[in-house]
């Protein structure tokens, strides 16, 4: 029987405090590993160059990073292609789970759940656990539509999901999720002076008041995030003050006179 081949596809920018540990989880049980580049200016495509099965391609980095990530999986080759983001680790457990599932599914694209580091652990509850992500698929059954930051890939035919977890950890440390929060409350408030939002009293009531609330109660408690302990209260309150936040930013906006 032919082998079933698996390529990996990452964009980078900027990551070499994440791109080693990203390769070394996969660099041994995958066909390829592509990456699209950035132009990043620290020591990542150092790094990556020192791969053996890594072909590293450079381009521009664009506001849409989703372009970047879509120029890495028109690259691969193989049979199936697994797309990861720098701060994401395959375990051993769902290593395993892809490499028995492959050779003998019907399905064409599978989610994956996600674990997320957050203040020194992964949380699993507060609406975080599992995020569900599409990353694997067949090569060309799947597609990421480059439209918004928050977007899944839309894979054609049966989809699945795997058992095992991939291990996110997007925010190693409180001020690189404050810097995620300022970078995703920016892009909020752009939705939402599209989408007409005016600022006023009727408003504010709603972006400081109605909707914080709704939030903290339905992460805390109704998705159990005090089960995670201090940072299950943390990412709660954090994630409810998006919208006070995206609602100053799009008073500033407003009032722009430079």
């Amino acid at each position: 029987m032919k082998k079933t081949t698996l390529s990996v596809a990452i964009a980078t920018y900027n990551e070499e405090k994440n791109i080693a540990k990203c390769l070394n989880a996969v660099k041994s049980w995958v066909d390829e590993i592509v990456i699209v580049d950035g132009q990043s200016s620290d020591k990542t495509t150092q790094i990556v160059k020192k791969y053996p099965k890594v072909r590293l391609i450079s381009t521009t980095n664009k506001a849409m990073f989703h372009l970047n990530k879509q120029m890495a999986i028109d690259a691969c080759k193989s049979d199936w292609i697994l797309q990861l983001d720098a701060d994401e680790i395959i375990s051993p457990e769902l290593q395993k789970e892809i490499l028995q599932t492959i050779p003998k599914t019907e399905y064409h694209g599978f989610w994956i759940k996600r674990q997320n580091y957050f203040l020194g652990r992964f949380l699993k509850k507060g609406g975080v656990y599992p995020d569900p992500t599409i990353r694997l698929y067949r090569r060309g059954m799947g597609r990421l539509p480059c439209k918004d930051v928050h977007e899944q890939a839309v894979v054609t035919g049966p989809v699945s999901t795997l058992n095992h977890d991939l291990l996110h950890y997007a925010d190693p440390n409180f001020s690189r999720y404050l810097l995620r929060n300022d970078r995703y409350t920016s892009l909020l408030a752009s939705d939402l002076k599209k989408a007409g939002l005016k600022t006023g009293f009727f408003s504010f009531i709603v972006y400081f008041i109605f909707k914080p609330l709704a939030w903290f109660f339905l992460a805390y408690f109704r998705h159990k995030g005090f089960m995670d302990g201090f940072p299950g209260f943390v990412f709660a309150w954090y994630s409810s003050l998006r919208f006070p936040i995206a609602y100053i930013k799009v008073f500033e906006m407003e009032h722009e006179k430079i």
